[in-house]
């Protein structure tokens, strides 16, 4: 694979184990992150660390972010002179999750400015992440994604879904499944828990039937350990909650598993006030009704 300039904006629980995977692969990697230090482990592997988004981007082929929201990314593209300082013809990789609406609306921009851009929101988390086992799930022309490809596939497995935002949203449906899924094994759990079953010894008995899965295994292991150490914060999954509801509304259609899901997130969120627990820790908001 041919070596690739690139600029990394975000290295945080996900951004970190990806930008190191992109070192791994033979890039050329510079860096930037808004707490300096979350970015210095990089600079020890062979990242230039830049002193701001711009400087990061002036002579990078592709720049991929990861940030924790809409807002954010159109600040560093147009707030902090991102999609200014890039070259004519970069590639702008967005791989945060956001609406596809927002995601629209920076391809238009950039396309304006001489600049390319995909929306590429991945699933997996840190495990994944770590692994570069992601699913990606990319939006955006057709030629752009082919460019792009071989550096998405030091990250993990990139489809293409379609044009422009059709990457977000289904990311947002990722979401919506991966949200609901986490409901039901904690339903599921706290099921066999009161009945006096062994959550382990009922995991392990699912293993290769229809109802297994990685949320079953992994979520309900957390569950069972109250290890809620974030993999993926709970505030990150209500933030894609209220995007999914948000995008129904929008299509005017009706998706009353996920907006029962919504308001779990924002009791667990905002009045058991837990946005930085594992959103497998909606497993806490199911037993606080049970108590209630």
């Amino acid at each position: 694979m041919t070596s690739r300039h690139i600029a990394f904006l975000g290295t945080g629980l996900m951004g970190a184990p990806m930008a190191e995977n992109l070192l791994k692969a033979g890039h050329r990697l510079t860096v930037w992150n808004r707490s300096r230090e979350k970015a210095e482990p990089l600079g020890k592997l062979g990242a230039e660390i830049a002193a701001s988004a711009a400087d990061a981007v002036r002579e990078a082929d592709m720049v991929i972010a990861i940030v924790s929201n809409g807002e954010a990314v159109a600040d560093l593209l147009f707030g902090q002179g991102v999609a200014a300082s890039m070259k004519s013809g970069a590639i702008f990789i967005d791989m945060s999750s956001i609406t596809p609406a927002e995601a629209r609306d920076h391809a238009e921009r950039l396309e304006a400015l001489g600049l390319r851009h995909l929306d590429a929101p991945v699933s997996g988390g840190t495990k994944g992440a770590e692994a570069a086992t992601l699913a990606i799930m990319a939006g955006g022309g057709e030629a752009t994604f082919d460019e792009a490809a071989p550096v998405l596939k030091a990250l993990g497995r990139p489809v293409r879904v379609g044009a422009s935002g059709t990457g977000q949203l289904a990311k947002l449906a990722n979401q919506a499944i991966v949200g609901i899924t986490i409901g039901a094994v904690a339903e599921a759990t706290l099921l066999v828990q009161s009945g006096g079953g062994n959550a382990e010894a009922f995991r392990d008995a699912l293993k290769g039937g229809f109802a297994d899965s990685a949320i079953l295994q992994l979520h309900g292991w957390r569950m069972d350990s109250r290890d809620f150490t974030p993999g993926a914060k709970s505030s990150i999954q209500l933030k894609d909650m209220n995007n999914i509801v948000k995008e129904a509304d929008a299509l005017a259609i009706e998706l009353p598993l996920a907006e029962s899901i919504r308001e779990r997130y924002e009791t667990l969120v905002h009045t058991m006030n837990e946005p930085d627990l594992d959103h497998a820790a909606l497993y806490l908001e199911l037993i606080g009704r049970t108590k209630r």
